[in-house]
């Protein structure tokens, strides 16, 4: 997942699946929540899971200027808050019962 961002933040011409204003801002957010519930799972407790979620604001963070350097990409500020809101929703999410997810799986696949 992290490697597809990095191309898709990257690479000169991303797809746009999404077409509307600011739906840039949208596929942001939809991103990095991704990435947020997805490494929060992994990483459970309170320590490991602030630890991901200043890694991948970092990594919000890091890109933006990365795409203003390129000369092909640009740097949005707007971006950024995009993915924190993105990470934050992500962190949340696992807080819901959804964040038992990987737990119920394992459970499943270990009783059989």
């Amino acid at each position: 997942m992290v490697v597809v961002v990095l191309f898709l933040s990257l690479t000169p011409n991303p797809p746009a699946p999404l077409t509307f204003d600011n739906a840039d801002k949208v596929e942001h957010a939809i991103a990095y929540a991704g990435l947020s519930f997805w490494f929060c799972l992994l990483y459970p407790g309170g320590r490991n899971r602030l630890i991901v979620a200043t890694a991948l604001a970092g990594l919000g963070v890091g890109l933006e200027y990365v795409q203003g350097w390129t000369g092909y990409r640009t740097f949005d500020v707007l971006d950024m808050a995009a993915d924190a809101v993105g990470v934050l929703t992500g962190w949340l999410l696992v807080c819901t019962p959804l964040g038992r997810l990987l737990a119920h799986i394992d459970h499943r696949i270990g009783t059989r």
